[in-house]
């Protein structure tokens, strides 16, 4: 296995440098979704990381998955959010789906770079399922689904949604059921696409529902278990999430030290004053204090040891807290380069900031944790 994540790994670096790295700078000032990367990703098997070979996928686990979503995002945090929405939007098919789901959603995805997404967020509610105000009404053998999704990465260029209602609101959490949405299915629509300050390349729309009707058979698993789903979602996607921010943070750090040993101030590279030095060792320390939180948290759920949701949570907001602190640090070691869209470490800086808030705020997986530690 650790050979096979060694050529996983080296794989995903060859990409992001050769392919993806020349053209991180102009899918953010443009902000055209990059197509040629999405084929790219594909002929690697990047797209289908996580899917079982009998699926077509290439059959990886949760850790090489964060291999590659960090290689690629030392590069670029924009098409490195490309492979992580895909993994998180094909997750509750692998979790909740049945043989004939499987057979019909993920062989496609895998054969045909078919794009998926996770529409789970909601305008006033956030990610967190228990407040889902979105309905599926069961009519017949079809369920009719309104309601409203925000802030969905690839939302209107998907294939598949993944899509979180309320069938039983009586039950509360255990009411809540998941959903495929195919794209063209009446009464699925899309919002304009938002304009970010970061991960400019990425599509992000509102995906809403105007009595949309969905057969019974795209329920995923039985009626009420949506919430179980969704939570294992959301489980293994905040190590993915701790990886992109580990990638950003190390390719502003990588930059950084190039910088400061080629920057001449005062007739000597800018790496030979004790602060700069400083600012560098803290830097490096962070991002692998942070990377080893992330592969940690993704190996316990690779192995299923013990309850994972307090380390998922711990490596999620300690790395994007991390990226943020690195990022705006080696923008301090460039200067005033470092807030010219010239240098990279700007554009990083902006991409880092919304670890921070997407998957559940950083505030949101503080209180997770606490509750875990002291539940008893």
């Amino acid at each position: 296995m650790e050979k096979e994540r060694q050529m996983i790994r080296a794989a995903a670096e060859k990409t992001g440098q050769r392919i993806v790295q020349p053209r991180a700078a102009k899918i953010d000032a443009t902000g055209e979704f990059p197509w040629d990367l999405v084929e790219a990703f594909g002929k690697q098997g990047f797209l289908s990381l996580l899917l079982p070979d009998r699926y077509g996928g290439a059959d990886g686990d949760l850790t090489s998955f964060c291999i590659v979503v960090e290689e690629i995002a030392k590069v670029c945090g924009s098409s490195s959010l490309i492979i992580l929405a895909q993994g998180v939007g094909t997750l509750p098919i692998l979790l909740g789906g049945n043989p004939s789901q499987k057979d019909l959603y993920l062989i496609e995805i895998s054969k045909k770079n078919s794009l998926a997404a996770l529409a789970l967020n909601e305008p006033g509610e956030g990610s967190e399922v228990p407040f889902i105000k979105t309905r599926a009404e069961k009519q017949g053998t079809d369920y009719l689904i309104n309601g409203r999704k925000c802030f969905i990465t690839h939302g209107s260029l998907a294939k598949f949604y993944s899509v979180f209602a309320v069938t039983q609101p009586e039950h509360e959490a255990e009411g809540i059921s998941a959903f495929i949405v195919g794209d063209g299915t009446p009464g699925l629509l899309f919002g304009k696409r938002e304009e970010k300050i970061g991960m400019r390349g990425t599509v992000t729309t509102d995906v809403i529902f105007e009595n949309c009707r969905v057969p019974q058979e795209n329920r995923l698993g039985e009626e009420g278990k949506g919430w179980k789903v969704a939570m294992n979602t959301l489980n293994m996607s905040r190590p993915a999430i701790g990886a992109q921010a580990v990638g950003i943070a190390r390719g502003a750090l990588d930059f950084a030290i190039r910088y400061a040993n080629e920057r001449i101030q005062f007739g000597k590279p800018i790496s030979s004053f004790q602060a700069v030095q400083f600012m560098i060792a803290d830097m490096a320390t962070q991002v692998e204090a942070a990377r080893a939180l992330v592969y940690k948290a993704a190996s316990q759920i690779d192995e299923k040891f013990g309850d994972t949701e307090k380390l998922s949570a711990i490596s999620k907001y300690f790395a994007s807290e991390i990226a943020i602190k690195v990022t705006t640090d080696a923008v301090q070691i460039l200067g005033g380069y470092g807030y010219m869209k010239d240098y990279p470490v700007e554009r990083m800086m902006r991409d880092a900031k919304v670890t921070q808030i997407y998957e559940g705020a950083n505030q949101i997986q503080r209180w997770r944790v606490a509750q875990q530690l002291l539940k008893g």
